[in-house]
């Protein structure tokens, strides 16, 4: 049986486009009561109403178009879409270094699915260097799905499994850099999870990501595969870092330690920022330009992926009113450790400091960090804080709130000792602890144009 020529669409939405004779991938100039649109008609999502026609303008962006609103619509081309990516046919040079593409899901490895108008994971890591020939010239890159997952779909028993691939790819096929493809909603997450887990890192490991799917042309799949498989090949890193879009163009890429890396907007191509600190080093044009010096660099040896970890603990945000029972709920339902994002100087309301101090006297260990973000936690500067304290919840320095919540997954993976733990979590390991925050970091977050964070960077 042929496929409906206006597959998606139903009731009214089908009746005029029936009526102008045309259909799904008819390219169409849409005359409506407020204005004249250029596109192609789109299939809609089988669970979509039918008031509106679907329309890919030619700067790639879709808009829905009321049908109460057409005047007119006449078909000028038709070409049917494909979204899938030939197999390329690039030759691999095996002299070259060999890097590892590993895919871990998320957007970067993502197209749209007409069916539920969702964006779906659906590109393998081959069909990825796909559409990415270039990154034949940087490395000899060999490509391997670990899973198809949305990046909300992340937990800790994936962060095991990405970092035994890793031990394996660099231990015993000897990759000199590994890149991960990873959905940028929780890739701040595992990458703090990475920074723990592998210990003595000889080489680069990469997160990567992309803010729109690779079936979009603004998506910036492409230039951010290209910068991370450059600084896999080319850096002298020998730790986990993030690297993504350093503005909304496509300039220049930054690479953020895995510890202090945060997504801080839904939908900018350049929506991650190092926090509080200055970013490790930068990427242009096949250049890497190091920052700073104080990051772990490559050596020769084994990584070891040190692999503990104990899901049982949560990440909760206070706010005015939040009720004891949430605290309540997660002492009765066996969980080992809270990492509390606290107001201000790492502050909790009075109306769940009882549940807080029975958490704790329940042998559950109490993390607390700031809801800023920025700047230390300062629990003895007023008398909320020392009362938190007193009570036994251990500060979380300034780790930001989501590297706590992993970094105690970790430790509460390898011991329930009190002293231990507290020691853990107040001793930087992986740079998730910085001594002073620099004054211009702020600012790098702040800044309203890519040319004042030039400006900081090049002081750098």
């Amino acid at each position: 049986m042929a496929e409906d020529p206006l597959k998606g669409y139903s009731g009214e939405a089908k009746t005029i486009l029936e009526k102008y004779e045309v259909k799904n991938w008819s390219q169409v100039v849409i005359e409506t009561t407020e204005t004249t649109l250029t596109g192609t008609i789109l299939p809609r999502s089988e669970l979509a109403d039918t008031k509106h026609i679907t329309l890919k303008l030619d700067t790639g962006y879709n808009i829905g178009i009321p049908i109460d609103t057409v005047t007119n619509i006449k078909e000028i081309g038709f070409e049917a879409v494909e979204y899938r990516l030939p197999k390329p046919d690039v030759v691999l040079d095996p002299k070259k270094p060999r890097i590892v593409l590993l895919g871990c899901g998320g957007t970067i490895a993502c197209r749209l699915d007409y069916r539920s108008g969702a964006v779906i994971p659906a590109l393998t890591p081959e069909e990825l260097y796909s559409m990415v020939p270039e990154l034949a010239d940087i490395a000899y890159v060999e490509t391997r799905l670990l899973f198809e997952l949305l990046s909300e779909d992340m937990k800790p028993e994936y962060w095991v499994k990405i970092a035994k691939e890793v031990e394996k790819e660099i231990n015993e096929k000897n990759a000199k850099g590994v890149v991960l493809g990873h959905g940028t909603d929780t890739l701040g997450f595992t990458s703090a999870a990475l920074s723990f887990i592998l210990k003595n890192l000889p080489v680069p490991v990469v997160m990567v990501g992309s803010q729109r799917s690779s079936d979009r042309p603004s998506s910036d799949a492409v230039i951010n595969l290209i910068n991370a498989v450059t600084v896999a090949t080319k850096s002298d890193i020998g730790e986990v870092v993030v690297c993504m879009h350093g503005t909304s163009s496509d300039n220049y890429g930054l690479i953020h330690r895995g510890t202090r890396v945060r997504k801080m907007h839904t939908s900018r191509r350049d929506a991650f920022r190092t926090i509080g600190d200055i970013p490790l080093g930068k990427v242009q044009d096949g250049k890497i330009v190091m920052l700073r010096n104080d990051y772990n660099k490559r050596k020769e040896g084994n990584v070891f992926a040190d692999t503990k970890v104990d899901p049982k603990v949560a990440l909760i945000y206070t706010y005015p009113g939040i009720h004891a029972d949430v605290i309540d709920h997660l002492v009765d339902t066996g969980y080992h450790g809270i990492v509390l994002g606290g107001t201000g100087l790492g502050h909790a309301p009075i109306y769940i400091l009882d549940s807080l101090k029975r958490a704790i006297e329940e042998d559950i260990f109490v993390v607390m960090t700031s809801q800023c973000l920025f700047g230390h936690i300062g629990m003895n500067v007023y008398v909320r804080g020392r009362d938190l304290l007193t009570m036994g919840i251990i500060p979380g320095v300034n780790m930001l709130p989501e590297t706590a919540y992993v970094k105690l997954v970790w430790v509460l993976g390898h011991t329930q000792n009190k002293d231990e733990v507290r020691e853990r979590m107040t001793t930087n390991i992986s740079g998730e602890i910085i001594d002073r925050e620099l004054f211009n970091a702020y600012f790098v977050y702040q800044a309203e144009t890519d040319k004042r964070i030039e400006k900081i960077l090049k002081e750098f």
